[in-house]
């Protein structure tokens, strides 16, 4: 995972648990870390001891999207905004995989990636359930 990827507020795995980025720093040595919180700790790990939380159709529906469509190829998310879909290939190729907004295909296969771009295009974090006690398989 790049430190240079991150932002505050990303939400990341460690010791499969989830966390929210609350800050980014390098120590003295240069090495960065970063503050992570979740509703049970607030801790500061090395960065690259962090890794990216995969988008799953759980992740999805936590991030305000709603299952579509279904088909034995493809299954379709949405969010409310109806430019922005996600679609999973059921093909072993995994071709069509992936977010689209406006109809552009983006490569995006983690939480945080979603988060940066969403910020990104609306200068706000997606709606998103509470998470605080999900785990993540490692």
């Amino acid at each position: 995972m790049n430190v240079a990827d991150l932002k505050i507020k990303n939400l990341v795995e460690y010791k499969n648990q989830i966390y929210t980025i609350t800050e980014i720093f390098q120590n003295i040595d240069q090495a960065y870390f970063v503050k992570i919180e979740n509703d049970i700790q607030r801790i500061s790990v090395p960065a690259n001891s962090i890794r990216p939380i995969k988008i799953t159709e759980e992740w999805l529906e936590i991030l305000g999207f709603s299952r579509t469509y279904s088909s034995e190829q493809c299954i379709r998310y949405e969010r409310p905004e109806t430019f922005i879909k996600y679609d999973i290939d059921l093909s072993s190729r995994k071709i069509l995989e992936g977010l689209k907004i406006y109809g552009n295909a983006i490569k995006c296969k983690y939480i945080h990636e979603f988060q940066n771009i969403f910020s990104c295009l609306f200068g706000k974090e997606p709606t998103a359930l509470h998470y605080g006690y999900l785990k993540t398989e490692s």
